[in-house]
């Protein structure tokens, strides 16, 4: 029985050891076979006719202490091998004892979470209440003057909006709400009123701050000072800082509560599976014990079971019935479909045509530093005069691809790993949910960097040495460049396509590492200047190709580079960059 393959690692030692106790059965089966040998015929006997004449004799005895452990109490030690099986059940209390308290002291933990997210969630609805008192005062009074001048529009672009949804349908919905914003209850659209005479003003006003019934029937009471206070604790904003109610906030507080809720939702649900597996393990284990001793002693067990934390709680499920229930009504409009599958994502296929394709470039790659191998050799181009100098231009130019394919096959082999050992990386770097890279994505962007970089290097080496083409030769220089480019256009383009999400968050990660004093330092951020550390090399060849092409060396094809003062300068303040931008991330904390 195998466990630990849905859980995060830090709980692989909270888990039944079940190998440990298997060895222990086998121990008694063993001692049993022996026994068999000599007096099985007397025993089997002894056993027939106890069951003819009606006789049941308890095996153990299960009782808890005041700290709540279980102790179990084996009445059959007289019998040979009694022994064995004293050992066995000291060894199944240690267990379950264990992951009974483990399982009692993560439902503490879950209970307070909840709690937290309460608070949380109070804070996003009065934060909702509040903007449509505000909304709904605009357009009582567009309502009552029936005039507003087109100056009063510029500075409430909201009730621009609310006028043209009604004149094309005398609804405000469509104009109020984007495509993103679809994080509304049914109760609000009810209550949703965008031309409101003055005298049903003071309802709406009313209505907004009456108390709301959120996750586990916990009430609140909106006034003004206590909405600023919880909605500021969402948005970790200082409490001397005045807390705007706007749409842009409003987004914000959504998106971080989507996280947290599929965040705690997860953790329910392994605490959930922790449970099943372990009853199941037990259950399983007493099965064993009780098919080689013919003894009756899993059902006493499992029933003690059955009434521990661990067997009986059901604060974990309807903790989870909670969540779900205040999710799909609060951030997805009472569609239980979507919301379901945005707090149980499934799991991502992997892609045979992936698979397909980054093989391929592998092989091509192979093929290809073969083919190169063979021309360089059969050409003799190494003996050739000036190809000395050719070679110690090309190499510096086509290594930055080199470098990065290398780098992109270790962070590669890290993510295989990772997900060998259920490390749940997604999280810890904060990936949007089901948009992370698996390792065999970025295996085919490193194969296809490398394949597109031994092409170029071959078909310059072919027009280099064609008699035809030497009037190209600045061509067959620019190919480099033009590969460099085109990767450049690649990362920054803003289209769906290319993973877009992962070059947006390398992006975005990068110019938090290059603005570290400006920026709150998380983990991606100082895992990526640690990265770069080690990359000192290829920074320095993109600095070679600013200076190679930027002062014209390539008509001439000379490498004067390293002959400027300025550029041997600048080769050490480039390798020292990633280690200041390490330095800069670093900050000074006093925890006392």
């Amino acid at each position: 029985m195998k466990f630990g393959k849905d859980f995060s690692s830090e709980w692989q030692q909270a888990y039944v050891d079940y190998k440990y106790l298997k060895t222990l059965v086998k121990d008694i089966n063993r001692f049993k076979r022996k026994t068999n040998l000599h007096g099985g015929q007397i025993s089997l006997s002894s056993t027939v006719l106890e069951i003819e004449d009606g006789i049941t004799t308890a095996t153990i005895q299960v009782s808890s202490t005041a700290s709540q452990r279980y102790e179990t109490t084996f009445l059959m030690t007289a019998e040979k091998g009694g022994e064995y099986e004293l050992v066995f059940f000291r060894r199944l209390d240690d267990e379950f004892n264990k992951v009974e308290k483990f399982y009692r002291e993560k439902v503490d933990e879950v209970v307070k979470e909840a709690a937290v997210l309460n608070k949380q969630m109070d804070a996003l609805i009065a934060f909702r209440l509040k903007m449509k008192e505000e909304s709904t005062v605009e357009m009582a009074r567009f309502a009552l003057h029936g005039v507003v001048s087109p100056a009063e529009l510029a500075k409430n672009p909201s009730m621009k909006v609310h006028m043209e949804a009604i004149e094309e349908g005398g609804s405000s919905r469509a104009g109020r709400r984007s495509d993103e914003d679809d994080y509304y209850t049914d109760e609000e659209d009810h209550n949703d009123v965008f031309f409101t005479p003055a005298n049903n003003l003071s309802k709406m006003k009313s209505s907004s701050s009456a108390f709301i019934e959120v996750l586990d029937s916990i009430k609140i009471n909106n006034t003004k000072e206590a909405l600023q206070s919880n909605t500021k604790s969402v948005l970790k904003v200082s409490n001397h800082t005045e807390l705007k109610f706007s749409r842009d906030n409003l987004r914000k507080i959504e998106e971080k509560l989507i996280c947290a809720f599929v965040e705690f939702h997860r953790k329910l649900w392994y605490l959930k599976s922790y449970s099943f597996l372990n009853v199941l393990a037990l259950s399983k284990i007493l099965t064993k014990y009780d098919k080689i001793t013919s003894r009756d002693a899993a059902k006493s067990y499992m029933k003690m079971v059955d009434k521990s934390c661990l067997g009986s709680s059901d604060e974990v499920m309807k903790l989870m019935e909670n969540v779900e229930a205040t999710f799909i009504k609060q951030f997805t409009n009472g569609n239980r479909t979507k919301g379901m599958n945005i707090l149980r994502p499934k799991p991502k296929r992997e892609r045979h045509r992936l698979t397909f394709s980054t093989g391929f470039l592998g092989g091509c790659m192979f093929s290809l530093i073969v083919a190169l191998v063979a021309i360089v050799r059969t050409r003799n181009i190494l003996q050739d005069d000036g190809q000395k100098q050719y070679m110690n231009t090309m190499f510096p130019l086509y290594s930055l691809f080199g470098f990065i394919m290398l780098h992109m096959t270790m962070y590669a082999a890290n993510i295989y790993f990772w997900r060998q050992y259920r490390v749940n990386y997604s999280f810890i770097f904060g990936f949007k949910q089901g948009t992370e890279l698996g390792y065999k994505q970025v295996l085919f962007v490193g194969f296809s960097i490398g394949a597109l970089a031994l092409l170029c290097v071959l078909a310059n080496l072919d027009m280099e040495t064609d008699p035809k083409t030497k009037d190209y030769q600045a061509l067959t220089e620019l190919l480099p460049l033009f590969l460099l480019i085109a990767m450049f256009v690649v990362l920054v383009v803003p289209f769906n396509i290319f993973y877009r999400s992962s070059r947006f968050f390398f992006l975005t990660t990068l110019f938090h590492m290059l603005a570290a004093p400006l920026y709150k330092v998380t983990l991606p951020d100082f895992f990526l200047a640690d990265q770069l550390c080690s990359q000192a090399q290829t920074l320095r060849s993109i600095e070679f190709y600013i200076c190679y092409y930027g002062w014209g060396d390539f008509k001439q094809r000379k490498n004067t580079c390293k002959d400027s003062q300025v550029f041997n300068t600048f080769l050490f303040i480039v390798s020292a960059f990633p280690f200041f931008s390490r330095f800069l991330q670093v900050q000074y904390i006093d925890l006392y």
